[in-house]
């Protein structure tokens, strides 16, 4: 009787380690599988979460929530991406300025960073390349980060930017600027598995594709930051950042500009004018300059200004076009010399 119970004993012990074992070869070879054949450098997801893992880290400050790494050093979404010893995306850039230098500082996200854009073909790089070809002393900081919303970046600018000593802050705002600070309880397999990502971001593509649960397509998303009824937090926290960015600015007589960067799905029409009037008129109340880049895409085809077809952040061909509008209205607002 013992013998028999110890049997099936033993046998379900075997059986358990065999059905584990299994699950675990099928999950190595899954992993193997997206890691070396579906991972081709081009797999927003993926590339994102390398990004996360190489390039950023968590922030002492919980209002910065994470920031990029010093002298971080990766190939993400077919480029590379170097950052210096603050953590710019950017060459190496002193704390003093040089006398008689104009710098203007830049604050963003990853429209900003430039995701997918070569570093030299971003909005801030060609900017500087473009007035320091033209004879001005110019230093244009890329403070860009993945993933940052308002909260974030004048969070970064009132605690360590303003040590550069900026004459300009330029606000680079995009429509998803009115997020809430990214979560960071990330799980153990969400850590380490590029399966579990890749394979997970096809299933919340399906679901939104079909309405399942709770997921919403992307024009519902974007227009939910900003309906104050269902989301009291969202655009009402970026415009209450952008005021004490302003009133920072004004107390030490730094020029604050803020420019709208449009999602780049649709463009004619454009689907979320909403926000487009609300931007404007914070920065009309705060008699601040302002410019709308959507005008500067008129009479394009958005996929031809995507890193990607899944991935509509700008390409260089659209930062090349942000940067020529950006850099004339500057010029006329006398803010370059």
């Amino acid at each position: 009787m013992l013998s028999d119970k110890k049997a099936r004993y033993q046998g379900y012990l075997a059986n358990t380690f065999m059905f584990v074992l299994t699950l675990a070869l099928i999950a190595g070879a899954v992993e193997l599988y997206v890691r070396l054949v579906e991972d081709d450098g081009m797999q927003f997801d993926l590339e994102m979460w390398k990004y996360a893992k190489s390039v950023k880290m968590i922030s002492g400050d919980p209002l910065i929530g994470h920031e990029h790494r010093p002298h971080a050093d990766a190939f993400l979404m077919g480029v590379r991406v170097t950052t210096d010893g603050a953590g710019f995306r950017d060459e190496e850039i002193p704390v003093e300025k040089r006398p008689g230098s104009t710098r203007i500082m830049m604050l963003g996200d990853s429209v900003l960073f430039g995701w997918g854009v070569k570093q030299d073909e971003t909005v801030s790089a060609r900017l500087k390349q473009a007035w320091r070809q033209a004879g001005h002393d110019v230093d244009v900081i890329n403070t860009g980060v993945g993933n940052y919303n308002t909260i974030m970046e004048v969070e970064f600018f009132l605690t360590r930017g303003y040590r550069f000593k900026p004459d300009v802050v330029v606000l680079n705002y995009f429509i998803n600027d009115a997020e809430p600070i990214p979560r960071y309880d990330y799980s153990f397999i969400e850590r380490v598995s590029a399966a579990w990502v890749y394979y997970g971001s096809r299933l919340d593509i399906v679901e939104r594709e079909l309405n399942v649960g709770r997921q919403t397509d992307w024009r519902s998303y974007y227009s939910g930051l900003y309906d104050d009824a269902h989301n009291p937090g969202g655009w009402r926290n970026a415009e209450l950042w952008i005021r004490k960015l302003a009133s920072s600015c004004r107390d030490n007589g730094i020029k604050l500009l803020i420019v709208n960067y449009p999602e780049l799905r649709v463009l004619d029409p454009y689907p979320f004018p909403e926000v487009q009037h609300r931007l404007a008129a914070l920065a009309t109340d705060l008699e601040l300059p302002y410019l709308d880049l959507l005008d500067s895409l008129r009479g394009e085809e958005p996929a031809s200004l995507w890193v990607t077809p899944p991935d509509p952040h700008p390409n260089g061909h659209a930062h090349a076009f942000f940067a020529r509008a950006i850099g004339a209205w500057m010029e006329r607002e006398g803010l370059v010399h």
